[in-house]
């Protein structure tokens, strides 16, 4: 008795819950985080698939390119005419955006047609519907009274998946939504538009773009929000795009920039990934399809199937005597009875169970209170998982944005359309709140489409001809830096003219051509402890080296050099060395020991001997006053003297470039050329001594005493014939200062607008133009001056010109190298503008590579034609049909730089082809040079 009244009470609480015998039912439908989790770990491997050309032809979600890269900005205008093909019926929109509004201000006005689509066009030739298309049209541009004479750029919405090989062209990969015409699969559309528009006639018509309807859902949300990178259908059918990085896109070519990807996620599980998620319900419906083994996703999850899901489940239900005492009418047999709107208004917060219970009755059902609070659930359930499963596909796209830009939180807007999105009473919330927590560290935002598909069609159109007028005036500009094969010819041909006349000092001459009675590279038996000294920037180093059996230790530090010393007077200058040399030697516990020292003074000098210069002028920002004309060696030597604490024996004045040469040669007999490309560029070879006529005759008398037996020829110079073994003596390196070619215009057909302004605001106008065209110390302010010419014309940074963009010096030459590594991420450059207050987007990070790229390109190209003037001319002095040569190289643009050195090296290689020049990157080059010269002078001294 007691067993009967237990099995009475828990049947009476079944009957007062009605909803649990349906959560028995459906269990399997009621999806909690951690399959969620499962399912978006799935599809985040299913776009990684789809993204590889190597998976691509396996992978289910398709991760089709759209070739739209960008989202507004804001600027775009014009007036548009566009079409919106994706379902029974289709429009046709006139679009404004004024030119007197920005977009951000409301600056769109539609006008719009809805023209039906009988299901006999649907079904039937391709042809027939395209004409259909463009007769409504030409109705419609009749009716709103638009010219027929002027041309309309057209946008076009064909919301069906197409494989797109640019904007404007796209090949139907198969129909959906119940669409079946012949002859198109395969097709490029928008051709099958321009043929049927032809065919019409009486209109010009210029068909611009192809979208995906969500795709131009991201693109309506996106001019209202500039975090909007996803968009996301929800209604007769689902699929979602976002902006991908182009690197990973291997179905395009090229690696910069973002495009946006068409995931045609409606496959997901076609191969079975979702299995382990699929209900009987699901299998009934698929069967019942069209395209069974198709669009498993979207069947799971879209307007056009969850109604019949729904029916599906409480069909079963009836006959399994859980609904209406085990009736079934015939209608709740009848497939499509119920409908996905029949699902929102069951669901509706006031007034659902009293439409469920209308809607049952309508199926010829006389469903009890229980009856309709059962299906009221059944239907919650259905579309809860509908909402479930597009949170977890959501969830992956986001967390792959996430990864691409190596964030720990994403702050994100998300454009939504669709008619299960916009009239189910509860879908949205339970949307947003599932995402936000499968990702609880990211923001992020729904925005609902206003018009989406056709005013974002129209956008994307809008976009492309603002990127396209924007590329023009941008590759404008940059053309002024590419240097043809004539202008490398001209520069090589200035640079030997420049060379002759300052070894010749001859008439008017720009390149100084120095003596820098450096006469011997290394040998190899240099040995003993010698202290060098380097000026040649913004710092200051002293160096102890130690040569032992062609072994090398070598101990340094460095010491900054104030702006204020610098710029101060010479004195001021000079002392400051000293202090840091007496503090070096105090570090190195050697003040008392008197050292051979080499000093590498990076600056112009005349000298007349090894251990004397007179300073011809300051360069790289130097000010100092009371030096130039005077000897740099004495001012350090009477600087020593003031301080009366320690003492040296300065034997070799050498320039940085000088000391690079020695330092390589040490390393390799065959380098007798210096390069440095760093703060300041220059360059140094080994000359004839027979060709300089430089040397006054008693110094060459010296010379010929020291290190030769020969005859003097009538110009004071040496004549060719010399003892066996001493042809080798027989030559000095010069220091070109090659930084003046161009100071008498010479350069003036290659020299820019920008090169003006640099030089114009330098501290020395009109002089060093090679350098100021080539050198870190001079890049960044090149391009900070491009930039800004951008940026004031509205090519860049939506035309906001900053304090800091106005700021000289803000863009340091070390950000070129920084931006334009291969493996920088454009998100990575963006950060490097952001911390110069440059608030950039991904476009913005393209032209700012793009022209770091050019300002440097063109630098390392100068500097080849210039180095291959230097190395044919060796090769003509020594009368050689070919060279092989090594040049030995030091400076941060030539290191550090990404490209720097391999332009410079294949530029080299084209203007010089009768030379084989091997590079030699020099360690410690000027340093480790000033103490090798430093060693081989005393040893010559000592013979």
């Amino acid at each position: 008795m007691l067993a009967v009244h237990l099995v009475s009470f828990f049947f009476s609480k079944l009957q007062e819950d009605p909803t649990k015998k349906v959560d028995r039912f459906l269990h399997a439908m009621r999806l909690h985080d951690d399959q969620l989790t499962d399912i978006s770990m799935r599809f985040l491997a299913e776009i990684k698939k789809g993204l590889s050309t190597e998976s691509h032809a396996a992978a289910t979600v398709k991760m089709l390119p759209t070739h739209v890269r960008s989202t507004p900005d804001g600027t775009e205008k014009g007036q548009f005419i566009a079409l919106d093909l994706g379902g029974s019926k289709f429009k046709v929109l006139q679009v404004k955006v004024r030119e007197d509004k920005g977009l951000r201000k409301g600056g769109v006005e539609m006008e719009e047609k809805i023209y039906p689509i009988p299901n006999e066009l649907q079904d039937g030739r391709g042809a027939e519907l395209f004409d259909h298309v463009s007769e409504s049209l030409k109705d419609f541009l009749q009716e709103k009274n638009i010219s027929l004479e002027e041309k309309h750029p057209l946008a076009f919405t064909f919301s069906f998946p197409c494989e797109q090989l640019s904007l404007d062209k796209g090949l139907l990969l198969r129909w959906s939504k119940n669409y079946k015409a012949r002859g198109l699969q395969g097709k490029n559309v928008v051709q099958v538009l321009r043929e049927a528009i032809d065919r019409t006639g009486g209109m010009d018509i210029e068909v611009l773009a192809m979208v995906n309807d969500t795709v131009a859902t991201m693109m309506t949300c996106g001019f209202d929000d500039k975090y909007c990178n996803v968009g996301l259908i929800i209604g007769t059918g689902t699929n979602a795009c976002y902006m991908e990085q182009m690197r990973h896109v291997d179905l395009v070519e090229g690696d910069e920039g973002r495009m946006c990807v068409n995931t045609e996620w409606g496959a997901f599980g076609d191969d079975g990934a979702l299995n382990d998620f699929i209900t009987e319900f699901d299998r009934d419906v698929d069967a019942a399809s069209m395209n069974p083994g198709k669009q498993i996703f979207e069947k799971m999850v879209s307007g056009m199937y969850l109604g019949e899901l729904v029916r599906l489940v409480v069909l079963k239900m009836a006959k399994r005597g859980l609904l209406f005492d085990g009736f079934v009418s015939d209608a709740l047999r009848t497939k499509g009875k119920i409908t996905t709107a029949h699902v929102a208004a069951m669901e509706e917060y006031r007034n659902g169970l009293k439409n469920t219970r209308d809607i049952l009755v309508q199926l010829d059902l006389a469903p009890s209170p229980d009856d309709c609070v059962a299906v009221q659930h059944v239907s919650t359930i259905v579309s809860f998982r509908s909402s479930n499963l597009v949170a977890a596909g959501l969830a992956a796209i986001l967390t792959r944005i996430k990864q691409n830009r190596n964030l720990r939180a994403l702050r994100i807007t998300v454009g939504v359309d669709g008619t299960v999105y916009k009239t189910h009473p509860q879908y949205p919330k339970r949307l947003h709140k599932v995402v936000r927590r499968l990702l609880p560290e990211s923001q992020v935002r729904f925005a609902l489409s206003d018009s989406g598909s056709s005013k974002g069609a129209a956008l994307v159109t809008a976009v492309a001809q603002r990127l396209a007028s924007q590329r023009r005036k941008v590759d404008e500009t940059l053309s002024l830096f590419k240097l043809s094969p004539e202008h490398l010819q001209l520069v090589k041909d200035s640079m030997r003219a420049g060379l002759e006349a300052g070894l010749r000092r001859t008439g008017p001459f720009t390149i100084k051509m120095l003596p820098s009675y450096v006469c011997h590279t290394p040998d190899g038996q240099e040995y003993g402890k010698y202290l060098a000294l380097d000026l040649g920037g913004t710092n200051f180093r002293a160096l102890l080296v130690r040569f032992k059996k062609q072994r090398t230790r070598l101990y340094h530090k460095i010491y900054p050099i104030p702006l204020e010393i610098m710029q101060g007077t010479g004195e001021e200058l000079f002392d400051h060395l000293a202090e840091c040399v007496c503090d070096f030697l105090d570090y190195m516990g050697m003040k008392n020991a008197r050292l051979p020292t080499g000093f590498t003074f990076s600056f112009p000098c005349e000298q007349t001997a090894i251990d004397t210069g007179n300073l011809v002028s300051w360069t790289k920002g130097f000010k100092a006053t009371d030096c130039e004309g005077h000897d740099v060696v004495n001012m350090l030597r009477e600087a020593i003297k003031r301080r009366n604490d320690f003492d040296l024996d300065i034997v070799a004045l050498v320039n940085d470039t000088v000391g690079t040469m020695m330092s390589c040669a040490y390393e390799d007999p065959k380098c007798e050329i210096g390069l440095i490309a760093g703060t300041g560029s220059n360059l140094c070879y080994m000359e004839d001594l027979k060709n300089i006529e430089k040397i006054e005759q008693k110094t060459m008398t010296e010379k010929k005493k020291e290190t030769f037996k020969g005859e003097e020829d009538e110009q004071g110079g040496m004549k060719a014939e010399k003892t066996e073994g001493d042809a080798e003596m027989a030559k000095m390196c010069i220091n070109t200062e090659w930084g003046g070619l161009g100071d008498d215009g010479s350069l003036r057909d290659i020299i820019t607008p920008f090169d003006i302004e640099v030089d114009q605001q330098s501290v020395n106008p009109g002089k060093q133009r090679l350098e100021k065209m080539t050198s870190g110390m001079y890049l960044g302010e090149v391009v900070r001056q491009v930039l800004l010419d951008l940026t004031r014309r509205g090519l860049l940074f939506r035309g906001h010109v900053t304090e800091t963009l106005k700021t000289p010096g803000i863009f340091e030459t070390k950000y070129l190298s920084q931006i334009e590594s291969d493996n920088l991420a454009l998100l990575q450059v963006r950060c490097i503008l952001q911390k110069l207050g440059l608030d950039s987007n991904c476009d913005d990070s393209i032209i700012v590579k793009e022209v770091c790229g050019a300002v440097s390109r063109r630098a390392a190209q100068l500097c080849g034609a210039g180095l291959a003037a230097v190395v044919d001319k060796i090769r003509e002095n020594r009368r050689l049909d070919h060279l092989s040569i090594t040049v030995g190289v030091d400076g941060a643009l030539y290191k550090l730089h990404p490209h720097f050195s391999h332009v410079l090296q294949e530029t080299v290689r084209v203007m010089a082809p009768q030379c084989e020049v091997v590079f030699l990157p020099s360690e410690e080059g000027s340093g480790k040079g000033a103490a090798l010269i430093a060693a081989v002078a005393r040893n010559k001294q000592n013979m």
